[in-house]
Protein backbone atom coordinates (compact mmCIF):
# COMPACT_ATOMS: atom_id res chain seq x y z
CA UNK A 1 0.00 0.00 0.00
CA UNK A 2 1.24 3.47 -0.89
CA UNK A 3 0.81 6.22 1.72
CA UNK A 4 1.02 9.89 0.70
CA UNK A 5 1.94 12.78 3.01
CA UNK A 6 1.67 16.47 2.06
CA UNK A 7 2.85 19.80 3.44
CA UNK A 8 2.33 23.14 1.65
CA UNK A 9 2.79 21.68 -1.81
CA UNK A 10 5.58 19.25 -0.90
CA UNK A 11 4.74 15.56 -1.03
CA UNK A 12 6.22 12.18 -0.13
CA UNK A 13 5.04 8.64 -0.70
CA UNK A 14 5.92 5.61 1.42
CA UNK A 15 5.28 1.95 0.62
CA UNK A 16 4.11 -0.22 3.51
CA UNK A 17 6.40 -2.91 2.04
CA UNK A 18 9.56 -2.19 3.99
CA UNK A 19 8.11 1.18 5.08
CA UNK A 20 10.25 2.43 2.19
CA UNK A 21 10.34 6.06 1.06
CA UNK A 22 9.46 6.06 -2.65
CA UNK A 23 9.12 9.72 -3.56
CA UNK A 24 9.83 13.26 -2.34
CA UNK A 25 8.56 16.05 -4.60
CA UNK A 26 8.58 19.82 -4.31
CA UNK A 27 5.55 21.99 -5.24
CA UNK A 28 6.59 22.10 -8.90
CA UNK A 29 6.50 18.29 -9.03
CA UNK A 30 10.28 17.84 -9.19
CA UNK A 31 11.33 14.43 -7.88
CA UNK A 32 14.35 13.88 -5.61
CA UNK A 33 14.17 10.16 -4.76
CA UNK A 34 15.36 7.45 -7.16
CA UNK A 35 12.47 5.66 -8.87
CA UNK A 36 13.64 2.07 -8.32
CA UNK A 37 14.24 1.26 -11.99
CA UNK A 38 15.58 -2.33 -11.84
CA UNK A 39 17.86 -1.64 -14.79
CA UNK A 40 20.13 0.06 -12.21
CA UNK A 41 18.72 -0.64 -8.71
CA UNK A 42 15.23 -1.82 -7.83
CA UNK A 43 15.11 -0.05 -4.46
CA UNK A 44 14.69 3.58 -3.48
CA UNK A 45 15.34 3.82 0.28
CA UNK A 46 15.44 0.45 2.07
CA UNK A 47 15.76 0.01 5.83
CA UNK A 48 18.89 -1.92 6.80
CA UNK A 49 18.08 -4.11 9.83
CA UNK A 50 19.27 -6.18 11.65
CA UNK A 51 22.30 -6.39 9.36
CA UNK A 52 24.10 -3.91 7.12
CA UNK A 53 25.65 -5.34 3.99
CA UNK A 54 26.56 -9.00 3.95
CA UNK A 55 27.63 -11.47 6.60
CA UNK A 56 30.15 -14.18 5.71
CA UNK A 57 28.59 -16.79 3.41
CA UNK A 58 25.18 -15.28 4.20
CA UNK A 59 25.19 -16.94 7.63
CA UNK A 60 25.83 -15.70 11.15
CA UNK A 61 25.81 -17.09 14.69
CA UNK A 62 23.38 -15.63 17.22
CA UNK A 63 23.09 -17.03 20.75
CA UNK A 64 25.07 -20.10 19.74
CA UNK A 65 22.93 -20.98 16.71
CA UNK A 66 23.60 -20.40 13.02
CA UNK A 67 21.05 -18.34 11.09
CA UNK A 68 20.82 -17.33 7.45
CA UNK A 69 20.98 -13.56 7.01
CA UNK A 70 20.12 -11.77 3.75
CA UNK A 71 22.20 -8.81 2.62
CA UNK A 72 21.02 -5.71 4.52
CA UNK A 73 18.72 -7.89 6.64
CA UNK A 74 15.13 -8.92 6.03
CA UNK A 75 12.97 -5.96 7.08
CA UNK A 76 13.17 -4.28 3.68
CA UNK A 77 11.11 -7.16 2.26
CA UNK A 78 8.43 -7.32 4.95
CA UNK A 79 5.04 -5.65 5.11
CA UNK A 80 4.72 -3.00 7.82
CA UNK A 81 1.46 -2.07 9.53
CA UNK A 82 0.31 1.53 9.22
CA UNK A 83 -0.32 2.62 12.83
CA UNK A 84 -0.92 6.35 12.35
CA UNK A 85 -1.62 8.47 9.29
CA UNK A 86 -2.34 12.19 9.18
CA UNK A 87 -1.87 14.67 6.36
CA UNK A 88 1.84 15.22 7.09
CA UNK A 89 2.72 12.38 9.50
CA UNK A 90 2.69 8.58 9.47
CA UNK A 91 3.99 5.73 11.63
CA UNK A 92 4.70 2.22 10.33
CA UNK A 93 5.34 -0.84 12.52
CA UNK A 94 6.93 -4.26 12.08
CA UNK A 95 6.92 -6.86 14.84
CA UNK A 96 8.85 -10.11 15.00
CA UNK A 97 6.89 -12.87 13.31
CA UNK A 98 7.20 -16.45 12.13
CA UNK A 99 9.18 -15.38 9.06
CA UNK A 100 11.60 -13.07 10.91
CA UNK A 101 12.38 -15.77 13.47
CA UNK A 102 13.90 -17.87 10.69
CA UNK A 103 16.68 -15.27 10.44
CA UNK A 104 16.80 -13.56 13.81
CA UNK A 105 15.77 -15.03 17.20
CA UNK A 106 14.80 -11.80 18.95
CA UNK A 107 11.31 -10.49 19.61
CA UNK A 108 11.46 -6.92 18.36
CA UNK A 109 9.34 -4.07 17.12
CA UNK A 110 10.46 -1.48 14.60
CA UNK A 111 8.54 1.75 14.16
CA UNK A 112 9.39 4.10 11.31
CA UNK A 113 7.84 7.54 11.47
CA UNK A 114 7.82 10.17 8.72
CA UNK A 115 7.05 13.85 9.41
CA UNK A 116 6.94 16.20 6.44
CA UNK A 117 7.38 19.93 7.06
CA UNK A 118 7.52 21.67 3.68
CA UNK A 119 11.01 20.96 2.26
CA UNK A 120 12.16 18.96 5.32
CA UNK A 121 11.41 15.32 6.02
CA UNK A 122 12.13 14.00 9.52
CA UNK A 123 12.48 10.22 9.82
CA UNK A 124 12.69 8.30 13.09
CA UNK A 125 13.55 4.63 13.59
CA UNK A 126 12.38 3.32 16.97
CA UNK A 127 13.74 -0.10 17.98
CA UNK A 128 12.10 -2.01 20.84
CA UNK A 129 13.42 -5.19 22.43
CA UNK A 130 10.53 -7.44 23.51
CA UNK A 131 12.88 -10.32 24.34
CA UNK A 132 14.25 -11.50 27.67
CA UNK A 133 17.83 -11.25 26.39
CA UNK A 134 20.05 -8.42 25.17
CA UNK A 135 19.23 -7.81 21.52
CA UNK A 136 22.09 -7.18 19.10
CA UNK A 137 21.64 -5.52 15.73
CA UNK A 138 22.94 -3.15 13.10
CA UNK A 139 20.75 -0.41 11.68
CA UNK A 140 21.16 1.85 8.69
CA UNK A 141 19.37 3.88 6.04
CA UNK A 142 19.88 3.78 2.28
CA UNK A 143 18.07 6.67 0.52
CA UNK A 144 18.84 7.07 -3.17
CA UNK A 145 18.81 10.65 -4.49
CA UNK A 146 18.45 11.54 -8.13
CA UNK A 147 21.77 12.88 -9.42
CA UNK A 148 22.16 14.96 -11.45
CA UNK A 149 19.15 17.01 -10.40
CA UNK A 150 19.63 19.54 -13.20
CA UNK A 151 19.48 18.85 -16.92
CA UNK A 152 22.77 19.02 -18.76
CA UNK A 153 24.76 18.11 -15.63
CA UNK A 154 26.47 14.87 -14.59
CA UNK A 155 27.86 13.20 -11.47
CA UNK A 156 31.15 15.09 -11.75
CA UNK A 157 29.30 18.41 -11.37
CA UNK A 158 28.35 17.42 -7.80
CA UNK A 159 30.25 17.29 -4.51
CA UNK A 160 29.62 16.01 -1.03
CA UNK A 161 29.89 18.83 1.50
CA UNK A 162 30.18 17.59 5.08
CA UNK A 163 29.02 19.70 8.00
CA UNK A 164 32.45 19.53 9.66
CA UNK A 165 36.02 19.16 8.51
CA UNK A 166 37.19 15.57 8.24
CA UNK A 167 40.57 13.83 8.20
CA UNK A 168 39.63 10.28 7.32
CA UNK A 169 40.10 7.58 4.70
CA UNK A 170 37.48 5.22 3.39
CA UNK A 171 37.61 1.53 4.22
CA UNK A 172 38.10 -0.69 1.17
CA UNK A 173 35.60 -3.41 0.32
CA UNK A 174 37.22 -6.48 -1.24
CA UNK A 175 34.98 -7.47 -4.15
CA UNK A 176 36.64 -10.88 -4.42
CA UNK A 177 36.47 -11.89 -0.75
CA UNK A 178 33.21 -9.97 -0.15
CA UNK A 179 34.35 -8.24 3.01
CA UNK A 180 35.77 -4.97 4.27
CA UNK A 181 39.51 -4.85 4.78
CA UNK A 182 40.86 -4.28 8.28
CA UNK A 183 44.13 -2.91 6.87
CA UNK A 184 43.54 -1.27 3.47
CA UNK A 185 42.27 2.27 3.12
CA UNK A 186 40.99 4.06 0.07
CA UNK A 187 39.73 7.55 -0.67
CA UNK A 188 41.00 10.36 1.53
CA UNK A 189 38.58 12.98 2.84
CA UNK A 190 40.46 16.04 4.08
CA UNK A 191 38.43 19.11 4.92
CA UNK A 192 34.71 19.06 4.22
CA UNK A 193 34.47 18.69 0.41
CA UNK A 194 34.59 15.48 -1.60
CA UNK A 195 34.24 15.87 -5.40
CA UNK A 196 32.41 12.99 -7.05
CA UNK A 197 33.44 10.91 -10.06
CA UNK A 198 32.35 7.59 -11.53
CA UNK A 199 35.62 5.75 -10.90
CA UNK A 200 35.34 6.33 -7.14
CA UNK A 201 32.76 3.56 -7.02
CA UNK A 202 34.66 0.83 -8.86
CA UNK A 203 35.01 -1.08 -5.56
CA UNK A 204 31.39 -0.65 -4.46
CA UNK A 205 30.40 1.80 -1.71
CA UNK A 206 32.71 4.41 -0.21
CA UNK A 207 32.56 3.82 3.56
CA UNK A 208 33.73 6.45 6.04
CA UNK A 209 33.64 4.99 9.55
CA UNK A 210 33.07 7.31 12.51
CA UNK A 211 32.87 10.72 10.83
CA UNK A 212 33.18 13.97 12.74
CA UNK A 213 30.17 15.18 10.81
CA UNK A 214 26.61 14.04 11.31
CA UNK A 215 25.34 15.79 8.22
CA UNK A 216 26.28 15.95 4.54
CA UNK A 217 24.99 17.73 1.42
CA UNK A 218 24.91 16.36 -2.11
CA UNK A 219 25.08 19.61 -4.08
CA UNK A 220 26.07 21.30 -7.28
CA UNK A 221 28.53 23.92 -5.95
CA UNK A 222 27.88 26.26 -8.87
CA UNK A 223 24.19 26.56 -7.98
CA UNK A 224 24.17 25.47 -4.29
CA UNK A 225 21.18 23.26 -5.15
CA UNK A 226 20.84 19.71 -3.92
CA UNK A 227 19.84 17.76 -0.81
CA UNK A 228 21.11 17.70 2.76
CA UNK A 229 21.04 14.61 4.98
CA UNK A 230 21.34 14.98 8.75
CA UNK A 231 22.21 11.76 10.64
CA UNK A 232 22.70 12.73 14.32
CA UNK A 233 22.29 9.22 15.73
CA UNK A 234 24.47 7.35 13.22
CA UNK A 235 28.24 7.05 13.55
CA UNK A 236 29.26 6.43 9.95
CA UNK A 237 28.21 7.01 6.37
CA UNK A 238 28.59 5.23 3.05
CA UNK A 239 28.12 6.66 -0.44
CA UNK A 240 27.14 4.46 -3.35
CA UNK A 241 26.15 4.45 -6.98
CA UNK A 242 26.54 1.43 -9.28
CA UNK A 243 29.98 1.02 -10.84
CA UNK A 244 30.38 2.72 -14.19
CA UNK A 245 28.64 5.95 -13.29
CA UNK A 246 25.71 5.46 -15.67
CA UNK A 247 23.05 5.25 -12.95
CA UNK A 248 21.41 8.67 -12.37
CA UNK A 249 21.36 8.52 -8.58
CA UNK A 250 23.61 8.58 -5.51
CA UNK A 251 22.83 6.88 -2.20
CA UNK A 252 23.79 8.51 1.09
CA UNK A 253 23.74 5.76 3.72
CA UNK A 254 24.04 6.50 7.45
CA UNK A 255 25.18 3.34 9.20
CA UNK A 256 25.52 1.98 12.71
CA UNK A 257 27.42 -1.12 11.66
CA UNK A 258 28.77 -2.45 8.37
CA UNK A 259 29.26 -5.57 6.29
CA UNK A 260 31.63 -8.26 7.55
CA UNK A 261 35.32 -7.38 8.00
CA UNK A 262 38.10 -9.79 7.09
CA UNK A 263 39.26 -10.07 10.72
CA UNK A 264 35.84 -10.68 12.26
CA UNK A 265 34.51 -14.08 13.23
CA UNK A 266 30.97 -15.20 12.44
CA UNK A 267 29.47 -14.41 15.85
CA UNK A 268 26.97 -11.63 15.26
CA UNK A 269 27.46 -9.76 18.53
CA UNK A 270 31.22 -9.48 17.82
CA UNK A 271 30.70 -7.30 14.74
CA UNK A 272 32.03 -3.74 14.68
CA UNK A 273 29.62 -1.05 15.90
CA UNK A 274 27.07 -3.62 17.03
CA UNK A 275 24.10 -2.07 18.81
CA UNK A 276 22.96 -3.67 22.06
CA UNK A 277 19.52 -3.11 23.58
CA UNK A 278 18.53 -4.42 26.98
CA UNK A 279 15.33 -6.43 27.47
CA UNK A 280 12.09 -4.42 27.42
CA UNK A 281 13.96 -1.26 26.38
CA UNK A 282 13.68 0.92 23.30
CA UNK A 283 15.85 3.46 21.50
CA UNK A 284 15.48 5.76 18.50
CA UNK A 285 17.62 6.96 15.59
CA UNK A 286 16.89 10.16 13.67
CA UNK A 287 17.42 11.34 10.11
CA UNK A 288 16.37 14.50 8.30
CA UNK A 289 16.30 15.09 4.55
CA UNK A 290 16.18 18.72 3.41
CA UNK A 291 15.80 19.97 -0.15
CA UNK A 292 18.26 22.80 -0.84
CA UNK A 293 17.24 25.53 -3.27
CA UNK A 294 14.00 23.84 -4.29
Amino acid sequence: MIVTLKSEGYQITVNTLGAELKSFKNPSGKEFIWNGDPAFWARSSPLLFPAIGNVRNNKTVIAGREYPMPKHGFCKDMEFVLLTCRNDFAVFSLRANEESLKYYPYLFELQLSYKLDRNKLAISYKVSNKSEDIMYYHIGAHPGFICPLESGKSLKDYVLQFDRDENIKSIVYDMTKLCFSSSRTGIALEGNLLPLSADMFDNDAIYFRHTNSHGVSLINPSTAKGVHLSYPDFSSIAIWTPAGGAAPFVCLEPWNGAAIFDDEDDIFCHKRDIQALMPEKETSYRLEISLMGY
